[in-house]
């Protein structure tokens, strides 16, 4: 009887120690549904992009340092253009004149010729041209023969330009843009000076005042004083 007695006591304090680690487990232990102390705590990362990251953002896929410039003409008192051909020979030119007649540069040769390719819509362009008159006018005597080339516009559109701005030099036209892709003359005003032998001796892309214009006019004018 004894004997059963402590069999009966050793599987109830078997049971109660197992009770005892079950309810030790459910309240003491960790909760899973809620974060640790340290997890709470820490802030979360913060990523910052890297520098390769930046630059393929934009639209060009790197970093934009400052715009290029183009590089400066000799002697054009800052004026910028990708390329006047300063010296070299001046690339061909043989347009019709509006009112009748053919401009051929290579005719010219033996003149201080200033080529000038503009449109009737360009504001520089008429500012340009009484500037352009005085000087064709002051200096025709020494040789200067000033002549505007315009490009892809109708005769009848130029005439009346050349008209309302009393235009007394020629002016040709450029009617399907041979003569502006062999010359480059992309940025309209443009202005090229060319020497009794047929050579770029000084460009500059307009639109430009008295001062450059002098400048330009006396590299094909040597031993005469050019004024604004």
């Amino acid at each position: 009887m004894a004997s059963r007695l402590s069999i009966v006591a050793g599987l109830l304090a078997g049971v109660v120690v197992a009770l005892a680690l079950i309810a030790g487990f459910v309240f003491v232990g960790p909760d899973p549904g809620r974060p640790s102390a340290s997890s709470a705590s820490a802030p979360a990362a913060q990523v910052s992009p890297s520098a390769s990251q930046v630059a393929s953002a934009s639209p060009s896929g790197s970093a934009v340092t400052g715009s290029p410039s183009a590089s400066a003409s000799a002697g054009s008192g800052g004026s910028e253009t990708a390329n006047f051909h300063v010296g070299q020979p001046a690339p061909s030119l043989v347009v019709p004149q509006v009112g009748g007649g053919t401009i051929d540069i290579a005719a010219l040769k033996g003149s201080a010729v200033w080529v000038n390719f503009m449109q009737t819509t360009c504001p520089p362009c008429m500012d340009e041209f009484p500037l352009m008159n005085s000087f064709a006018a002051r200096y025709a005597d020494q040789g200067l023969v000033v002549i505007a080339i315009d490009i892809r516009e109708d005769e009848g559109l130029v005439a009346a330009f050349a008209q309302e701005l009393n235009a007394t030099f020629p002016l040709g036209l450029d009617t399907n843009g041979t003569a502006q892709q062999a010359w480059g003359a992309y940025g309209l005003p443009v202005h090229y000076w060319i020497d009794r032998e047929g050579d770029v001796r000084d460009g500059a892309l307009g639109g430009i005042g008295p001062d450059i214009m002098a400048r330009g006019v006396g590299t094909i004018l040597p031993g005469v004083v050019v004024t604004p």
